[in-house]
């Protein structure tokens, strides 16, 4: 059974920068494609990026492009979401997410196995 855990939550500044991890365990990584995705009170769960299992292929919700980075260290079975330039409106829950080999087309499809997520808050 695939692990995943989040860290790298917490307080920041508009303006300012976080960045998350995802911590893969039980397999490795090399198989998985790995999403992020946020959830806000009262909102849909928004999917925020992607990236495939072989690096080749990212994806960002427009909101967060120019922004946001996501990258992969296969070896440390770890996937990052750096977040530069934050807004209040990036305050959330940041789940990541894995499905094998492919991001799914459309960034809000579920994936297969989930974290239990990482609160972030953007002060203004």
């Amino acid at each position: 059974q695939l692990r995943l855990v989040e860290s790298g939550g917490g307080l920041a500044q508009s303006g300012g920068s976080l960045r998350l991890s995802c911590e893969v365990s039980g397999d490795s990584l090399v198989y998985y494609a790995i999403g992020w995705f946020r959830q806000v009170p009262g909102k849909d769960r928004e999917g925020v990026s992607c990236i495939s299992s072989d690096d080749s292929f990212t994806d960002y919700v427009d909101s967060v492009k120019g922004r946001f980075t996501i990258s992969r260290d296969d070896a440390k079975n770890t996937v990052y979401l750096q977040m530069n330039s934050l807004k209040p409106e990036d305050t959330g829950v940041y789940f990541c997410a894995a499905q094998m080999w492919y991001c799914p087309g459309d960034l809000n499809v579920g994936m297969d196995y989930w974290g239990k997520g990482t609160r972030i808050t953007v002060s203004s």
